[in-house]
């Protein structure tokens, strides 16, 4: 036995964070422990780790065992080289081979037998210290974490704060802790690096305690899950996926069970009324009364399903061709890639690939932010597009929640504007909250809530899931597999892209690759794996269709095009009328709203003028 936290109980801001806790590591395990923002998770952390202590309880540590806490907590000297913080790790061997070489050179001119010895049982220590290999295994590291050799000699100062916890993470392996304590370690990694990762921890021979929200890297990972509901820990053995079944099972049993007593609670009361005022009865009601009261009752199973609610719609449906990407080449001063592919009505395109690749700039490029270097992109027929920047850039505002949202969408009235945010769970005072103390969670939450009112039939989502946890993640994700709109995303997790993607694009430089493949079908393409039916019917129906049924498409589509002109036109043509009509024009706002109309009629048919130039061609 490693560690054992008993009767654990944190308070918060004169509130129960958890109570009455319990949790047991042994050797070799790797645990997760999962649970809402803020529910605890991090707490419990550092109070493992020794950082905090608890309010009530008590954590019985073995006495020799060491532990690693990955943090977000800066370097103690950032004017010091990666190369030197990581020679902390190594100290001990270090001065090891400094003495050795010290003795060898004395050696050289001196044989001494004393000396002889001494170097002999320091060679012993370095060598099961893993001196002669040290040097290899942290450039191995270092450069897995998306680094390169060269980076070593850079001063600390010199790295983004992404960087620096990819560095911290880096130092933490290297020490080979007995219990090794993650927060959100897949943060600030790529899908590559991820992968790279678990592979990594699956062999390490000792213990881990992994907080995280990211559901496929605990299903390669963990063998035990602690979750944390109603400021209690529940245990559960397997991975993330058997968790999710055994929950879902233990809570039918636990609600089957209670409807089942509450029918024989129901029945002993309705006896006890019926038979204690009959003398011949009394004592059979009386014993009925005992049984009640002596019952163990059980308690009605609670399921934490608070959650925010979104639902994307559309105001216009768009045409079928969302857009249309030719020879495009992203980039700032020096090119990243060049990318080609169309997105279709409907279709969820993921783009996946090396962090600092042009992913993003390629999201950006599409919305206006960056001009693109060369190559040119077209967005098809009334495409509206709504856009989420994962910098959340766009709420950092003194303006309050309320005033934040009401002001971009002034159409509604202030209780509308109040129900929504009570749909993206801020309520009651909450909304006079500023933006700018928003934690990410909250930030991503109102993100949202622009984005459903926009009612864009595209969206481009930069890292969405970002913040979020595992219950906000598969509302999302709910969301976004109803909304029939078009969605081109950046993620790097695996189980949001794998439920969603419809395609791929995978960007890396010259290895820039569009695939008309889900997910599964992607790992196997790039697997060497056999593709199945499925993905065959996919990939024809990404590809162009033949000439002769485009075209006769494209004529029936002509033929529509022209009918609902006429019929536009006709329209445009009895609106005109009402001009020389004395109700209008003799009514200022009336001819004021029919000009309106008469606008609208014109941008209607200029519209369909320009699919039919298209089609007509």
């Amino acid at each position: 036995m490693l560690l054992q936290v008993n009767n654990g109980t944190k308070d918060f801001a004169g509130e129960v964070l958890f109570e009455d806790i319990h949790i047991e590591l042994k050797e070799g395990k790797k645990v997760a422990i999962i649970g809402r923002n803020g529910c605890g998770k991090t707490t419990l952390l550092k109070r493992i780790s020794g950082l905090l202590m608890l309010d009530k309880g008590q954590i019985i540590r073995n006495s020799n065992m060491t532990i690693g806490y990955l943090s977000q907590q800066a370097f103690e000297d950032e004017s010091i080289t990666v190369q030197q913080e990581f020679d902390k790790v190594f100290a001990q061997l270090l001065k090891i081979k400094e003495e050795m070489d010290e003795i060898s050179l004395k050696l050289e001119s001196d044989y001494d037998e004393n000396l002889l010895k001494r170097y002999s049982d320091l060679q012993n220590r370095y060598e099961a210290g893993n001196g002669y290999n040290y040097n290899q295994e942290q450039i191995t590291l270092f450069t897995k974490f998306g680094f390169s050799v060269d980076d070593l000699s850079r001063p600390l100062s010199t790295f983004s704060g992404g960087q620096k916890t990819r560095i911290a993470f880096v130092k933490l392996l290297l020490q080979q802790p007995d219990l090794l304590l993650l927060d959100e370690p897949t943060n600030h990694l790529d899908m590559a690096t991820i992968e790279w990762l678990e592979g990594y921890l699956q062999k390490y021979p000792k213990a881990i305690v992994i907080v995280s929200h990211d559901r496929m890297f605990m299903d390669k990972i963990v063998s035990e899950i602690y979750e944390f509901e109603f400021g209690k820990l529940n245990h559960y053995s397997g991975n993330y996926s058997s968790y999710v079944e055994q929950k879902k099972i233990m809570f039918e049993r636990q609600q089957s069970a209670y409807r089942r007593q509450q029918a024989e609670i129901e029945r002993l009361e309705a006896q006890v009324e019926k038979f204690r005022y009959k003398k011949n009865k009394a004592a059979f009601a009386q014993s009925k009364l005992k049984y009640l009261e002596r019952m163990d009752r059980i308690e009605k199973p609670r399921e934490d399903t608070h959650n925010f609610k979104l639902k994307f719609d559309a105001k216009l449906r768009g045409g079928q061709s969302v857009l249309t990407v030719d020879d495009l080449t992203i980039g700032y001063d020096k090119p990243l890639c060049k990318v080609n592919f169309n997105v279709r009505s409907g279709q969820k395109l993921a783009i996946i690939g090396p962090n600092g690749l042009g992913k993003s700039t390629l999201l950006k490029t599409l919305i206006g932010q960056v001009q693109p270097l060369s190559g040119e992109f077209m967005y098809g027929h009334q495409i509206d597009v709504a856009y989420f920047d994962q910098t959340l850039a766009e709420v950092t505002t003194d303006k309050s929640l309320l005033e934040e949202l009401w002001d971009e969408y002034p159409e509604y009235d202030h209780t509308a504007i109040r129900k929504i945010l009570g749909q993206f769970m801020f309520t009651a005072d909450d909304v006079y909250k500023s933006c700018n103390v928003l934690s990410g969670g909250e930030k991503v939450r109102l993100s949202l809530a622009k984005i459903m009112l926009s009612k864009a039939n595209l969206l481009i989502l930069d890292e969405p899931t970002n913040h979020l946890d595992i219950m906000g993640k598969e509302a999302l994700e709910d969301a976004l597999s109803q909304y029939t709109g078009t969605v081109i995303f950046v993620s790097h997790d695996r189980y949001f892209i794998q439920k969603l993607a419809t395609n791929i694009l995978y960007i890396e430089g010259d290895k820039t690759q569009y695939y008309a493949l889900n997910y599964n079908e992607y790992l196997d393409k790039i697997n060497g794996r056999s593709v199945n039916v499925n993905t065959v019917k996919e990939v024809v129906e990404q590809t162009p269709v033949s000439s002769a049924k485009q075209q006769r498409e494209n004529a029936k589509r002509t033929v529509q095009l022209e009918r609902m002109i006429s019929k536009a036109e006709e329209e445009l043509e009895a609106l005109r009328e009402l001009r020389f009509d004395p109700e209008y024009y003799h009514d200022y706002q009336k001819m004021q709203q029919l000009d309106e109309e008469i606008d609208d009629k014109h941008n209607e048919i200029a519209h369909l003028m320009e699919e039919w130039e298209q089609y007509a061609q």
